[in-house]
């Protein structure tokens, strides 16, 4: 998958912000978001692979939970096949944001399109790009590259960005325990 370098870099943070900060199951074991110190060095480790001169701080943990709860929302339902509702939810953060296209040059890379919203909190800051970069994967032909980790007792999400789109698993490590799993029960049965 290859939009454009930064769309798929704010795609990629989207799924990043949903993990660290949405409760859940993360690799068979219950997930809560680590306490506000620690949280904002995730975030801005997440943040920085859109933009190196970003920084977190435990103060806006709690807002920036609550878009990532609406961008869980979108990577879910596409995992349901429900697009139609995914667009919904992508609409309603836009015209929330008030996203709006804006031309920026930063970090040594080239002219590229930003989105940014009129609220001005560091949130805001971030919920307007995500939104619309899964509004270009879904308004495309590869939103069935947005999924949810199929790994028992893992809620994590994912972009797909392999070559054949057969990604079901967060990380290896679903992907291992998965396999692990199924070896062990044909070794039982066999």
């Amino acid at each position: 998958m290859n939009f454009n370098s930064h769309t798929d870099a704010v795609v990629q943070a989207a799924a990043g912000l949903v993990n660290a900060l949405t409760e859940g199951e993360r690799r068979g074991r219950p997930y809560t978001p680590p306490p506000p110190a620690e949280l904002a060095a995730d975030v801005t480790g997440v943040l920085r692979g859109v933009s190196r001169r970003v920084q977190a701080g435990e103060s806006e943990m709690a807002e920036l939970a609550a878009v990532a709860r609406r961008l869980r929302a979108v990577f879910e339902a596409i995992a349901a096949g429900d697009v139609d509702g995914a667009a919904g939810q992508v609409n309603r953060m836009l015209e929330e944001t008030q996203a709006r296209p804006r031309l920026e040059r930063h970090d040594g890379e080239p002219w590229h399109v930003h989105f940014h919203g009129t609220g001005g909190s560091f949130a805001d800051d971030w919920a307007g790009p995500c939104a619309t970069g899964l509004a270009v994967v879904i308004g495309g032909e590869l939103h069935d590259r947005l999924g949810v980790c199929t790994a028992p007792h893992c809620d994590r999400v994912y972009v797909d960005t392999s070559r054949n789109g057969a990604r079901r698993f967060c990380s290896t490590a679903c992907q291992n325990r998965v396999k692990t799993a199924a070896f062990r029960a044909r070794a039982h049965t066999g």
